[in-house]
C-alpha cells in the first residue's frame, strides 16, 4: 500500500512537473507575449505567424481538434460534397453567366465556361450553405479566438465556460458576420457591375474580343488583391468582435486602421490559406467526385480524408486571423497588467 501510494504521489509530481514544464516551454517559445508588463513586442511576418500557429496549436492541441471534429468538419463535409446543391439552379446560372459574357462580347472559350460554372456552383453552395455558416462555422471562428486568447492568457480552454461567455456577445458576432457577408457580396456586385460596363464598351468601341479577355484578366488580378483584403479585414473584425466590445461596421472599421502597416502580412497569410483550402478541393473534385479505384471504394476513405485536410486548413486559418490579430494589437497596447488577463474576462 505504502509503495503504491509513493509511485501515485511520484506519478502526480511527474504530471505536474510536465504541465508546468509545458507552460514555460511555451512561454519561451511563444514570439508573441501580449501579457509582458515590459511592452517588449514586435509585429511578426507571416511565416512567423505560421510558426506561432503550430506553438499554440500543439499548446491545445485537445481542444483545437474538438472544434474542427465536431464544428468545422460537418461544414466542410457538406460544403465540398454539395449535398444542398440544386444542380438544375446551377445550371440556369452558368446559362445566364454566359449569355451576359456573350453579350459582352466575351467569346465562350472553355476558360469562359469553366469559370462561369464554376463561380455558379460556389454562389449556390454558399447560399445552401449559409444556415451552417452562420451557426456551426461561426461558432468555430468563436471557439478559435476563445482557445487562442485562453493560451496567451495560461489557461486552459473550458468549454463550459466558453458556452457561457459566448451567449454575452452571440448577437453582436452574428450581426458582425451578416455585415461580413454584405461586404463580400458589395465587392463582387462591384466586379460584375464594372466588368460588365468595361467589356460592352470595349466591345461597341470596335477592339477584339481577344483584347477584351486581357482586360477581363486584368480586372480579374485587381479584384483578387480587392477582395483578398476585404476578406482579411473581415475576418480580423470577426476576431475584434469576440474580443472588444464593438461589432458590425464599427468592428470592420476598426479592423482597417488595426492592420495599416501590416496589409501585406495579412495578404500572404489569405493567399496560403486559399491555396490550401483550392487545392484540397481540387482533390476532392477530382479523386471523389470524378475518379474511384473499380466499384468507388475509393470514395469511403479518400472522401473523408480529404474532409479532415480541408477542416485543418481551415481551422489553422481561423488560428493565423487570431495570431495575426494580437500581432496587429501589440502596436497599439499602451497599459498592461504584470499578469496576463484575458480579453474575454475583462469587465
Amino acid at each position: 500500500m505504502e509503495t503504491g501510494s509513493v509511485r501515485m504521489r511520484s506519478d502526480m509530481v511527474e504530471k505536474e512537473g510536465s504541465k508546468e514544464t509545458r507552460e514555460e516551454n511555451f512561454e519561451l517559445e511563444s514570439s508573441l507575449d501580449v501579457s509582458d508588463g515590459s511592452h517588449q513586442f514586435h509585429s511578426m511576418n507571416a511565416l512567423e505567424i505560421l510558426r506561432e500557429t503550430v506553438r499554440i496549436l500543439r499548446y491545445n492541441l485537445p481542444g483545437f481538434m474538438i472544434i474542427a471534429a465536431f464544428l468545422i468538419c460537418p461544414v466542410s463535409a457538406v460544403f465540398m460534397s454539395n449535398l444542398l446543391v440544386d444542380h438544375s439552379i446551377v445550371k440556369r446560372l452558368t446559362v445566364r453567366l454566359l449569355l451576359v459574357a456573350k453579350t459582352c462580347g466575351l467569346p465562350l472559350r472553355p476558360f469562359i465556361k469553366q469559370s462561369s460554372q464554376r463561380f455558379a456552383e460556389s454562389a449556390v453552395s454558399s447560399a445552401m450553405c449559409f444556415p451552417l455558416f452562420i451557426t456551426l462555422s461561426l461558432l468555430s471562428k468563436a471557439a478559435v479566438v476563445y482557445c487562442v486568447d485562453c493560451t496567451y492568457s495560461r489557461k486552459y480552454a473550458d468549454s463550459t465556460k466558453f458556452f457561457v461567455i459566448i451567449l454575452k456577445f452571440w448577437r453582436r458576432l452574428v450581426f458582425t458576420y451578416v455585415w461580413m457577408c454584405v461586404v463580400i457580396v458589395a465587392c463582387v456586385t462591384t466586379f460584375f457591375v464594372f466588368l460588365v460596363a468595361a467589356c460592352s464598351s470595349l466591345s461597341v468601341l470596335g477592339f477584339t474580343p481577344d483584347l477584351v479577355v486581357y482586360v477581363m484578366i486584368l480586372m480579374g488580378l485587381v479584384f483578387s488583391v480587392v477582395f483578398a483584403y476585404a476578406i482579411v479585414v473581415c475576418n480580423i473584425g470577426i476576431v475584434i468582435c469576440v474580443l472588444e466590445e464593438v461589432s458590425g461596421p464599427q468592428a470592420m472599421l476598426r479592423a482597417g486602421v488595426l492592420i495599416k502597416g501590416q496589409t501585406q502580412v495579412g495578404l500572404l497569410i489569405f493567399l496560403g490559406s486559399t491555396i490550401g483550402l483550392a487545392f484540397v478541393e481540387g482533390l476532392f473534385e477530382h479523386r471523389v467526385k470524378t475518379l474511384s479505384y473499380g466499384d468507388g471504394s475509393s470514395r469511403i476513405w479518400e472522401g473523408p480524408l480529404l474532409v479532415v485536410m480541408y477542416s485543418f486548413v481551415v481551422l489553422v486559418d481561423s488560428m493565423m486571423s487570431t495570431v495575426f490579430y494580437f500581432s496587429c494589437k501589440s502596436y497599439t497596447m499602451e497599459n498592461s497588467d504584470g499578469e496576463c488577463q484575458s480579453m474575454l474576462e475583462t469587465p
